[in-house]
């Protein structure tokens, strides 16, 4: 929020993960990039991967506010622009493989035009995918093997949309359930140029030099850490607390 401000602060930011990202040695890859006619971003994409990629990122969900004196500001007043970063982990690589205790395999005779039985023996095959409910039925060829092995790359290939397209949803979920949330919440960081500070609120923590800070390197990494810590130690108690309570 903040219009062109706003998109020239989300570029930063999204670089600041970039380096970060080689700073970490992790791999980042731009999935896209939406620039506004300012030479800002109103929304990037990238999917990073590495050692502890997901256990760091999720504390950059949230409200990144930014406080500055924008270059073409003419009298010098303070602009405050938000925006905000989404974290969801990378789906684990669907298996596409069937396991034949989940299909039911049924036979029956191939049939033509008007009905009339085409083979004498039962050569067309119904395969049903028992946990899904996915059904496939194959009476092209003429031999009960040869409609049985198509019946399957198609059975397989229906199985695996099927569980993408539930991957997909739950993942477009938990984007709308964050940006949402970031909404309705309090930012999680600031970045106050005029004091040339950044306070990160769920930690209260600040550390100055916010042009370092936006580099990506040590002083970003300082702050994950100390995020990373207080999740520990916060999980550490809830565990302690349930098992005083048993």
């Amino acid at each position: 929020a903040g219009g062109k401000e706003a998109a020239l602060f989300t570029a930063e930011v999204f670089h600041m993960y970039q380096n970060y990202s080689a700073f970490r040695r992790w791999e980042f890859e731009v999935l896209s990039v939406d620039t506004s006619d300012g030479g800002g971003y109103r929304h990037a994409s990238a999917a990073l991967s590495g050692v502890g990629v997901f256990g760091r990122m999720k504390h950059e969900s949230g409200v990144h506010r930014v406080q500055r004196v924008p270059a073409t500001e003419t009298q010098g007043r303070l602009h405050t622009s938000t925006m905000t970063v989404v974290t969801l982990p990378q789906p684990l690589k669907i298996d596409a493989s069937l396991n034949m205790n989940d299909i039911k395999v049924e036979t029956f005779r191939a049939a033509g035009a008007g009905g009339q039985h085409v083979n004498t023996t039962d050569s067309a095959v119904r395969l049903t995918h028992l946990p899904t409910g996915i059904t496939v039925s194959m009476q092209d060829e003429r031999s009960q093997h040869k409609n049985r092995a198509k019946g399957l790359k198609i059975l397989c290939a229906r199985v695996y949309d099927s569980k993408k397209r539930v991957v997909d949803e739950q993942l477009t979920a938990e984007r709308k359930r964050q940006i949402g949330t970031a909404e309705r919440s309090e930012r999680i960081r600031t970045y106050n140029y005029p004091q040339d500070r950044v306070t990160d609120h769920r930690l209260g923590l600040t550390v100055y030099g916010v042009s370092k800070f936006l580099v990506g390197s040590e002083l970003l990494d300082s702050v994950t850490s100390a995020l990373k810590v207080e999740e520990e130690a916060s999980s550490l108690a809830t565990l302690l607390q349930s098992m005083e309570q048993r």
